[in-house]
């Protein structure tokens, strides 16, 4: 049983090999499913912000591109972190494109999903831009829908900081 988020691993964005999540120990984590053709899109500033206001103090922001939601990132990794670099001016962590629904659900987000569902409990992603905070220990601590930007999770993330 899987405990905390340490034990998963995810494909750097443009390849290389896996990054074992343990590398993020004693952080909080903001993990993210992003796209680059949503009307969420803009969302990325807002990150990009937390990330360079916490991130000397242990906040780690990880992206995880999706197309699972009307085929808004249709891209490949190096069309991803182009459009995410020259656009946004993302620094922070992005990885491979992963599913986060279904049969093919990266694992990481099966367990994210289980440790904190959505509305009337139901585990599957609605949609892009869903985010997951979590604790120094690595635990799940809260879960926020895609309409909630990232300027207004700042308070939960100061409290664990």
């Amino acid at each position: 049983m899987t405990t905390s988020v340490y034990s998963f691993s995810a494909e750097p964005l443009g390849g290389g090999a896996p990054v074992s999540l343990e590398r993020y120990a004693g952080k909080v984590l903001l993990v993210v499913n992003t796209a680059s053709e949503c009307g969420f899109t803009p969302q990325y500033a807002g990150l990009q912000k937390l990330y360079d206001e916490y991130a000397a103090r242990g906040l780690a922001v990880l992206g995880f591109p999706c197309n699972q939601f009307g085929k808004q990132e249709p891209g490949d990794a190096a069309q991803i972190g182009s459009f995410c670099e020259k656009n946004y001016g993302v620094t922070f962590p992005m990885f491979e494109k992963i599913d986060v629904n279904g049969a093919n659900a990266h694992p990481l987000y099966r367990w994210l999903t289980g440790e904190a569902p959505g509305v009337l409990g139901l585990e599957a992603i609605k949609w892009n831009f869903t985010k997951f905070l979590v604790d120094r220990d690595g635990n799940v601590v809260k879960r926020y829908a895609p309409v909630t930007k990232p300027e207004a999770i700042t308070a939960d993330i100061e409290k664990l900081l």
